[in-house]
């Protein structure tokens, strides 16, 4: 319940040791972005290089995102992207090319070892998070490759509740580091909200935070423009969610951009347009370093 398992103690930085990156409290704010779904290579490394001189330039921790399977679509008809084989190849060579660390999501546990081969932080999506299976393959994988496993709180789970995930973990590997993600919680029909308080309650967990601004703006079946046929979103309060989420102490940021949103295979009225980037995360800079 609320309140209970705060004996953890000071919560110490963890380290991506490959990238020689670090995460947590008193440490830069850590950016993961980059696209929803790989589309093309051109746009991923477009994308994918922006993000990376603008963080350089902010001094910012930066691994690269985009997701080659979306596995979870409101229908059979949506874009789905270029598939396991086919995506971690094009994951593997935006890795080269721009030289920076790659998150990635699976869905499958036999996805777990391909997927931890390549990426440096393998996540687990929401609906998926309390999968004992999937979560556990992924996290022995993860684990073997030295990397870290990013973990989205369920729409339906309560952020004390993430303590059954940390310790199925633990479990099976011990020395991995974890990372919770905040990205809002089912409010009645075709909505999510933030609870602010949770970024400091999955803290208390002993591990660091982060905020899925991106799919916290998501209006779940609810885009006007497909009849219900696809996920709406309120772009405008990404940049919204994203500052209180810093400012209320989450470590890093997840967000999402295209070169033209509207066109966007996949969520597209959640994700900011890429010349958004720099001005947002100068923002969210200053506001890590307010709360120093």
């Amino acid at each position: 319940m609320l309140g209970q398992d705060k004996d953890k103690g000071p919560m110490a930085a963890i380290t991506l040791r490959k990238w020689n990156l670090q995460l947590g409290p008193g440490k830069p704010l850590f950016v993961i972005a980059g696209l929803n779904v790989l589309e093309n290579l051109d746009l991923a490394l477009t994308v994918g290089r922006h993000l990376k001189d603008v963080t350089g330039r902010l001094g910012l921790p930066y691994v690269f995102k985009a997701s080659f399977d979306k596995a979870n679509r409101s229908s059979i008809r949506s874009y789905r992207g270029p598939g396991l084989k086919d995506g971690l190849a094009m994951l593997a060579e935006i890795k080269r090319t721009l030289n920076v660390p790659i998150a990635t999501d699976l869905h499958e546990v036999e996805q777990a070892e391909p997927v931890a081969a390549v990426a440096d932080i393998v996540q687990i999506p929401a609906f998926l998070c309390r999968q004992t299976d999937l979560v556990t393959a992924a996290a022995r994988a993860t684990e073997a490759n030295g990397g870290w496993l990013h973990v989205k709180k369920a729409q339906f789970l309560a952020p004390w509740d993430c303590k059954n995930i940390i310790t199925k973990v633990r479990e099976v590997a011990p020395s991995l580091d974890i990372v919770l993600c905040e990205r809002g919680t089912s409010f009645g029909y075709n909505n999510l909200v933030v609870d602010m308080l949770a970024i400091g309650e999955m803290h208390r967990l002993g591990v660091p935070v982060t905020i899925d601004a991106t799919h916290a703006v998501q209006l779940p079946g609810a885009d006007p423009r497909t009849s219900g046929g696809s996920t709406g979103g309120r772009r405008d309060g990404v940049p919204v969610i994203a500052r209180a989420a810093v400012a209320a102490g989450a470590d890093g940021v997840f967000l999402e951009f295209h070169t033209d949103p509207d066109k966007a295979l996949c969520d597209g009225p959640s994700c900011l347009p890429l010349d958004s980037a720099e001005r947002l995360l100068t923002q969210l800079k200053a506001i890590r370093a307010a709360m120093a």
